[in-house]
């Protein structure tokens, strides 16, 4: 900004002096040198600010295409802000454009029918962009049912880490846009795992059932109900044990257990709280809010905010200010407070990775951050309803949902071990057991393949002791 104020001062100078053949091309080159100027500053404005400031803000939302979008425009507007500052910069020094931009024109088009492939590409990254199939850090599913993760979707080509070989593999993205795309980390990270055991022929059926369920229960990352998980946790044999630096495995399980069931404990009460509200809204909505109707409203969602851990403020008469909320850092047992307890004991999981607490951390701050916004916007509505009025009860119930599938469930009986018996020989029972693992990006990618590995081993081992293997 210094160089382009000193230019536009020396350039100011000269149209003050008598005109000559010298000053006329001084002047030319002071308006070359300030498009040169101004052009790397506006390419390093948007690269090392503007950038900065979009990453930030994609972190902060709900939308996916904005994650995409700005790696793209990552690339292509400083070219494009250099290619027109190199025209301008001809044009200040005199030269006549009109045969540069019919070369241009042409240059172009036979540019674009023989990179016809790469811009098929591009507009296929545009497309994955629309469609949004997955984000930056997800974790897919391959044709060739190898595990891959999105590292970044360019102009040309998705960058995948392929776990399994610990390798980068370069798809053009309109190959990719047209494979079947199986997303592993949604809706939620929890990813599904199926082992099968054999077992005895002539066993017990109930009582290797009851082996096989308690033994899933028992480990600390898999899904279930948390009284059932904390009464099997102790008997899970062949977990790591403590040391100085770390909890053992078995009490790091349980703090990160206990500070679960209070995140559940305290979402069950936000859900039941908008059962309440939309309902009053149903009742009250029927002939048109007025007044003393849109107070009842506001006291029902108020106590939401309050058990979220937001605060509002109210003026003189009691009545709420149409403000933005605030974090409420007094009371400890509200639902931001609680979810921050939980995530901060999962990371003394004494086998998570150091990258797993940036992972964590993010995720569960990016989803606060969400949160906060959706519930400050209902807020909005519900203090000036407007052409909101007759909708109210579809906003809060659209806020409930997301909390259910998106932000997370308060509980996850559809999760619960499944345990079957699929076949049966006469000298074997073959079981099948299907679980879910807690987080599936952690631990490098691989923690469900060590989850499954160390229940079978404590299967096997149980089953053994008695008799059944």
């Amino acid at each position: 900004m210094i160089i382009v104020a000193a230019l536009f001062s020396l350039k100011f100078i000269s149209t003050r002096l008598n005109l000559s053949p010298a000053i006329y091309w001084s002047q030319r080159g002071l308006n070359a040198a300030i498009v040169i100027t101004l052009t790397y500053w506006l390419a390093q404005l948007f690269t090392q600010v503007i950038s900065y400031y979009l990453r930030d803000y994609a972190k902060q939302t709900e939308a996916l295409w904005d994650n995409v979008l700005v790696p793209i425009l990552e690339r292509l507007l400083p070219a494009l802000t250099y290619i027109l500052g190199t025209f301008l910069f001809l044009e200040s020094l005199g030269i006549d454009l009109t045969g540069i931009w019919v070369a241009f024109g042409g240059l172009t088009f036979v540019l674009g029918f023989a990179l016809r492939d790469i811009l098929a590409n591009f507009f296929s990254g545009l497309v994955l962009l629309i469609d949004t199939p997955f984000q930056f850090g997800d974790v897919i599913a391959m044709p060739d049912n190898s595990v891959a993760v999105i590292k970044n979707i360019g102009l040309r080509v998705t960058k995948l880490y392929l776990v399994e070989t610990d390798c980068e593999v370069y798809i053009p993205n309109a190959a990719l846009g047209s494979k079947d795309i199986v997303n592993l980390s949604r809706p939620t990270p929890h990813v599904a795992k199926t082992i099968e055991i054999n077992v005895k022929a002539g066993t017990d059926q109930d009582a290797a059932k009851q082996i096989l369920s308690s033994t899933v229960l028992g480990h600390p990352d898999t899904l279930g109900k948390i009284t059932d998980k904390l009464e099997n946790l102790d008997v899970f044999a062949g977990l790591k044990s403590a040391t100085e630096e770390q909890l053992s495995k078995q009490d790091a399980g349980r703090k990160r257990l206990l500070a679960e069931e209070k995140v559940n404990l305290q979402l069950q009460r936000i859900e039941t709280k908008f059962k309440y509200l939309i309902r009053a809204i149903k009742i009250l909505e029927k002939g048109g809010l007025n007044e003393a109707q849109l107070k009842i409203v506001q006291k029902y969602y108020q106590e939401i905010i309050e058990l979220t851990g937001l605060q509002l403020e109210t003026d003189e008469k009691g009545e709420i200010k149409a403000s933005s909320l605030t974090e409420n850092t007094q009371e400890e047992d509200n639902l931001i407070n609680l979810i921050r307890s939980w995530y901060q004991a999962w990371l003394e999981d004494p086998d998570l990775r150091i990258e797993d607490e940036q992972t964590l951390e993010e995720e569960w701050e990016t989803k606060i951050s969400i949160l906060k916004g959706k519930i400050n916007r209902l807020l909005q509505r519900i203090l000036k309803p407007g052409s909101y009025e007759t909708r109210l009860d579809d906003n809060a119930l659209s806020l409930l949902e997301w909390l259910q599938n998106e932000f997370k469930a308060a509980t996850t009986l559809w999760k619960e071990p499944a345990i079957r018996l699929s076949d049966v020989t006469p000298e074997i029972m073959k079981f099948t057991i299907k679980f879910y693992v807690d987080h599936i990006k952690l631990e490098h990618w691989e923690r469900s393949n060590r989850v499954a590995n160390e229940v079978r081993q404590e299967m096997l081992r149980r089953l053994t002791e008695e008799g059944f293997n």
